[in-house]
């Protein structure tokens, strides 16, 4: 099995799945985003962010390939490119930190390890940019796949609350301690990256 992590761009931006590369709930703020969607540009708002942020700042994401099938994705950025961030009662992100916005391992290859990789990479990218910790903003509520990651789940895989709520807790995880994760976190981690997309089906090659 042939597998590869390459930084997202607007080249394969097409390979994540069809809800996710439309979506801009994370790249907006929520007027903005609602405005987007009513005049059916969402897609084109998605490619125009992910544009900005590479020139701006660099790579913003990772996209899996198995023997060159898309399988899954992870998208990071700091929060000062994530208009949304700003609307959540527990912001704002940390200024060490980058935010987690959304991730997602494909049902058919989890328990393969690569959601373990997936996160170091991003770890790994992050601390040569100097950063110490990556945050995310958990649905302590949460019951059916959305944007929001679910906070039980985050707190599986290492993420520790440092701003509570009933609903929106802001969770960080230290990026030093995700080089040494073992297996023993593989399942957390199927569950978390699992619980974002409800749409399994990814485009191939």
């Amino acid at each position: 099995m042939g597998r590869r992590l390459v930084p997202l761009t607007l080249d394969n931006l097409q390979d994540l799945p069809q809800r996710c590369r439309s979506c801009v709930f994370w790249e907006l703020d929520p007027v903005s985003g609602e405005a987007a969607v009513k005049a059916g540009t969402p897609g084109l708002e998605k490619e125009s962010w992910i544009s900005a942020v590479l020139l701006d700042w660099g790579s913003c994401g990772r996209v899996v390939y198995v023997d060159d099938v898309p399988v899954g994705f992870v998208l990071y950025a700091p929060p000062a490119y994530v208009p949304r961030s700003m609307a959540f009662p527990t912001s704002p992100v940390s200024p060490d930190a980058v935010q987690l916005m959304t991730a997602f391992v494909m049902p058919g290859y989890q328990g393969q390890g690569l959601g373990r990789v997936m996160v170091q990479t991003v770890a790994k990218d992050l601390l040569r940019r100097g950063f110490k910790a990556i945050e995310a903003f958990g649905d302590a509520r949460w019951k059916e796949p959305a944007c929001l990651l679910p906070a039980d789940h985050l707190l599986a895989v290492g993420f520790k609350t440092v701003r509570p709520h009933p609903s929106h807790p802001r969770l960080r995880l230290d990026l030093r301690s995700t080089l040494s994760w073992k297996e023993d976190v593989e399942l957390a981690l199927d569950r978390l990256l699992g619980a974002v997309q409800k749409e399994p089906a990814l485009r191939p090659l």
